[in-house]
């Protein structure tokens, strides 16, 4: 962009009191590279076009007025997307990426998508930005799925790397060799990363998360139970914390399935880094006998009634919402934020009733949390802010902060916050009721 197209979308944020970390910021900038300055949703109108950002959610009659307005050549952005309000919106839409919170200086998520990838799609064919393809078989297998992806690769000149590891059982991966397999690629190799599940076959080259410059680029089964059998990794900070955070539960947890572990990597790493995740289109995970295997990019060797992808259907369920709106859930903390403070100790706000509430007064509650957490931190390292939008959600919430050994404040939207929030809470001390609640603090 040019300094004066900079000076523009800074002026368009600060005038619509719109508050972006820098990742945030960048991602907006690219999407104005590719459809023009930003304008403000009214969920009015016609022939929609350009990036539309949205404050408020709508109703449901509006969501469909406003889908309906819309065409392939706009993307719409919600630069306060945590909130549930927004998720039926979002499910009338095709979710292309979500982009962490940043701190105190860009507290919130950022969510954007729009009709289709085919602008997308398009432009990524001439691509310069090429990734390294890798995958990974057990030595002891049968190689003949290996073969095919090699064969595949032929047709592209893209580089790669495939070769047989040692494993646990001859005929399948566990987690824990497949993240281990792909450190070492990260420490071996420069480019970005394309990890692909032996068996697979490209059908095109497969350049669109190259082409959108992501931290990590994955498909949902289902639209919410993450996959690992298609796995772009950007060369960044995020996309290594995320792959050893994964290879860290994976060796933790040996047992569980793969696309859980990396459910919580991506949950964690989005709680603590601006992570730029760009969620893949079916084309990029297509299954043999899909309606889109004839337009696939990458073709996996699985029926599409595979139960390989989600073994239990009634797995993560508190989850499921979250996921398809492409978001952390409650039992996963929204924001961590450490401090100078020398001390171990942390705290864990819980922001109450978020569904009930109005859209702005969470979302200047969340700004007014990190704020002041940021100038005055009250001695706490640590603080991890979950938002909640029922009682289950807060007991998960509560449980988790409980086994952390964490202070736990309630807190509704709304509340107000004074400078020294953090410090009048240490004050109280380790003896009182470990759980409080903005009324005990503020009668």
């Amino acid at each position: 962009m040019t300094d004066g197209t900079h000076a523009n979308l800074d002026h368009f944020l600060q005038s619509g009191g719109i508050r972006l970390g820098r990742a945030q910021r960048d991602r907006l900038g690219w999407l104005t590279g590719q459809y023009g300055l930003p304008t403000l949703g009214d969920l009015a109108g016609n022939g929609r076009s350009g990036v539309i950002m949205i404050k408020k959610p709508p109703s449901g009659a509006a969501a469909e007025l406003f889908y309906r307005s819309l065409n392939p050549g706009c993307a719409v952005v919600i630069p306060t997307s945590e909130n549930p309000g927004f998720d039926f919106l979002k499910s009338k839409l095709t979710e292309f990426g979500t982009v962490g919170p940043c701190g105190a200086d860009g507290p919130h998520e950022m969510w954007w998508g729009g009709i289709g990838w085919s602008k997308f799609l398009v432009a990524a064919d001439a691509s310069t930005a090429r990734p390294r393809i890798v995958s990974c078989y057990p030595r002891g297998g049968d190689a003949t799925a290996a073969f095919a992806l090699r064969h595949s690769l032929e047709r592209f000149d893209l580089p790669c790397h495939i070769e047989p590891i040692d494993t646990q059982f001859s005929e399948r991966l566990l987690c824990f060799e497949k993240t281990e397999f792909m450190l070492r690629m990260w420490n071996k190799y420069r480019e970005p990363l394309l990890f692909v599940e032996a068996g697979a076959a490209l059908r095109e080259a497969p350049l669109l998360p190259s082409f959108l410059g992501c931290d990590v680029a994955l498909h949902k089964w289902n639209r919410w139970e993450m996959s690992a059998r298609t796995l772009y990794l950007g060369r960044t900070k995020a996309a290594e914390m995320l792959l050893r955070t994964w290879q860290h539960l994976a060796a933790l947890y040996p047992a569980i399935w793969e696309g859980y572990l990396l459910d919580q990597a991506w949950s964690l790493t989005s709680s603590q880094l601006p992570l730029d995740t760009v969620w893949l289109p079916r084309s990029y995970h297509a299954l043999t006998g899909d309606l889109a295997a004839a337009r696939a990019v990458i073709l996996h060797d699985r029926p599409t009634t595979t139960m390989e992808l989600g073994p239990d259907p009634g797995f993560a369920s508190l989850v499921r919402a979250a996921r398809r709106a492409g978001r952390t859930g409650a039992r996963d903390a929204f924001m961590v934020m450490t401090s100078k403070a020398a001390a171990g100790n942390g705290i864990a706000v819980i922001l109450r009733d978020i569904a009930q509430n109005d859209a702005s007064a969470v979302a200047a509650t969340v700004e007014a949390v990190t704020g002041v957490y940021a100038a005055d931190c009250g001695g706490y390292g640590r603080l991890e802010l979950s938002l909640c939008a029922s009682q289950e959600d807060i007991g998960a919430a509560r449980d988790a902060a409980m086994l952390a050994c964490y202070r736990i404040l309630e807190i509704a939207p709304g509340q107000r916050i004074a400078n020294d929030f953090f410090a009048i809470q240490a004050s109280l001390g380790a003896a009182d009721d470990p759980v409080m609640t903005a009324r005990t603090l503020f009668p």
